[in-house]
């Protein structure tokens, strides 16, 4: 189990001279002149650059997976060191986010409020950066504070809108989002202005500033026009690549926040640009970056994960099994760590077929994340339902009944469902019935939702084996009586064909199964999701053809000819993705605003 700190195991902090006159109390019931005074004064005690090499010291420590010895270094000084403060709590919101325990998140929510107070009494009264002549006078930890201070605005927001799904949260947690920004486009200019200012912290501070200018940047790019438009309006806007320029170079550096740049951009080369994306990962980039923290790290959980994630993309998945079940072997502490891993294991048992090893992956998950139960109940019975009919299912799960279970898990995060979820609750209706229409391919369905067909394109062997699954699949679907779902059923297994084909070089046979659901349009009952992924899976195969100009249409069809299907914004932003690739024009003058 995670050691979950609350707020009476902190151990008594060593007393800083200032402590002799006011005590803590005081220290709350200040002016805001009196804080900052304050501050100055304690900071005296342990220098700028002292307090930024202890955290330095600590992230280190994180690293290696002495997640308590980290938290143990940074406690004392959370109250007069906004370093520390900061540290602290963004570990705290990483534990929370992983247990996904609502007192966790509770409570990681209040320590990242408090940092931002702590932060607070090191800025400048009227902070004006924007002005050049109010700018030059800031000082060194006052232009740290302010960073500090729109980095703890950032996971706040994250925090609130995790802590309750109320709409009311949702705003406050935009609001933080917005004045973040605005900060960090203020101490942008100011670093780009003063170019020649090289203080003996400037790495951090540049480094807390791209990591910023980087996530958002990046984030708002990948976000399709309809919605960009408003954020736009908004006063936000995203470029892709001066996001990832900005991550580099922070993640490059020797700096605080180089861990935090270089996850964020790990997570962008192995996760979101396969399934937001084209599937296109830029997995060599990915390597790069991770090789410099392997040495450094060989035994970190995080990097062990990445590097797993890494040989997946690759078609590697003996080697990246190896590598996920030695993140699992690293460190006992945070379990939620193995999560991560498990999710990855049962993908890569899927892509091989070994239904069994699947779902004992899937069945850990249920057990112990709290992430989205549902889903993993789905897949249990999902893995069990790819079984021979006569073969005995482990523990005694009857896949009917786990089926049956999934929409009793459903949950919501930000005041919404996720998407996955919804879905599985969908597909999984069927079974109410007391004679239930089994799911064709519910298992290979799913793995399509994560893009899982690219991470086998460079594995004949693999593909070959999905083949032979579909066309058993399709084989009992046609033996099989015609009822309400046979049109639905017999257009996933088309999809799903067409994707297998294309991974084989047989273009045509692929253009003709995604064709065959396009032409199935009318006769489509439940999954509606079906059409416009299918017209964008054949867009994509006529951009690998060279025939951009369909390609081009087909997206554009597939963009604003059909609306509230299942996993809609996924499938937009694969569009806006693909529509990038060819540099088309994505704007559309009649396409409507509403989110």
């Amino acid at each position: 189990m995670v050691r979950r700190i609350q707020e009476g195991d902190a151990p008594t902090p060593p007393v800083p001279k200032i402590y002799c006159v006011w005590t803590k109390f005081q220290v709350q019931e200040m002016s805001s002149n009196e804080k900052n005074a304050f501050a100055a004064e304690n900071c005296s005690s342990m220098s700028l650059q002292a307090c930024l090499e202890e955290c330095m010291e600590a992230v280190d420590l994180f690293l290696n997976n002495e997640f308590t010895e980290s938290l143990d270094k940074l406690r004392p000084r959370v109250d007069d060191s906004m370093y520390h403060a900061l540290i602290y709590a963004t570990v705290l919101e990483m534990q929370a986010m992983m247990t996904f325990q609502h007192d966790d998140i509770v409570h990681a929510g209040n320590t990242m409020k408090r940092a931002q107070e702590v932060c607070q009494r090191f800025r400048r009264k009227s902070s004006n950066l924007a002005s050049k002549s109010s700018a030059d006078d800031f000082a060194e930890e006052q232009l740290h504070a302010e960073a500090c201070y729109a980095e703890c605005l950032l996971h706040r927001a994250a925090l609130t809108v995790l802590q309750d799904e109320n709409m009311v949260n949702f705003i406050k947690g935009g609001i933080k989002v917005r004045n973040s920004y605005l900060i960090y486009k203020e101490l942008h200019a100011f670093i780009q202005s003063h170019s020649s200012h090289k203080g003996l912290n400037h790495s951090h501070l540049k480094g807390g500033v791209s990591f910023g200018i980087g996530a958002f940047n990046l984030t708002l790019s990948l976000f399709p026009p309809r919605i960009l438009k408003l954020l736009e309006f908004a006063g936000f806007s995203g470029d892709k690549e001066y996001g990832l320029s900005q991550l580099h170079d922070g993640a490059t550096s020797l700096n605080l926040r180089s861990m935090l740049c270089a996850l964020l951009l790990l997570c962008y080369y192995t996760f979101l640009s396969f399934i937001l994306g084209t599937g296109e990962g830029d997995v060599a980039d990915a390597e790069k970056l991770l090789e410099p923290f392997r040495v450094r790290y060989p035994r970190g959980a995080i990097f062990l994960f990445f590097a797993g994630r890494a040989e997946e993309i690759k078609g590697n998945i003996d080697e990246a099994v190896e590598l996920f079940e030695e993140g699992c072997r690293a460190q006992q502490a945070w379990k939620q760590f193995h999560h991560m891993c498990y999710w990855e294991l049962m993908w890569c048992f899927t892509y091989k077929r070994v239904w069994k090893m699947a779902y004992f992956y899937a069945d850990l998950l249920s057990q112990e994340s709290r992430w989205s139960k549902a889903m993993y109940v789905y897949m249990k019975a999902a893995y069990l339902s790819m079984l021979p009919q006569g073969e005995a299912r482990p523990f005694g799960d009857n896949e009917v009944e786990l089926f049956r279970q999934v929409p009793s898990f459903k949950q919501k995060i930000a005041g919404k469902s996720p998407p996955t979820e919804k879905f599985a609750i969908r597909k999984a209706r069927r079974y109410k019935a007391s004679c239930p229409v089994q799911l064709p391919v519910p298992v290979l369905e799913m793995m399509y939702m994560w893009n899982g067909f690219t991470m086998i394109r460079k594995r004949p062997d693999l593909t070959k084996g999905m083949m032979e699954t579909l066309v058993e699949a399709e084989h009992t679907l046609h033996d099989s009586p015609v009822n309400e779902y046979t049109v639905d059923d017999r257009c996933v297994i088309q999809l799903l064909k067409g994707l297998c084909l294309k991974n084989q070089g047989q273009t045509e046979g692929a253009e003709q199964c995604f064709n065959k659901v396009y032409s199935s349009e009318k006769h489509i009952k439940f999954d509606h999701y079906l059409v416009p992924n299918a017209l964008l899976e054949l867009s994509l195969l006529y951009i690998d053809l060279g025939r951009k100009e369909e390609a081009v249409k087909l997206l554009q069809k597939a963009k604003n000819g059909y609306k509230e299907y299942s996993m809609e914004s996924r499938t937009q932003f694969r569009i806006h993705a693909a529509l990038s690739k060819l540099q088309a024009d994505t704007s559309d003058p009649t396409e409507s605003t509403d989110l």
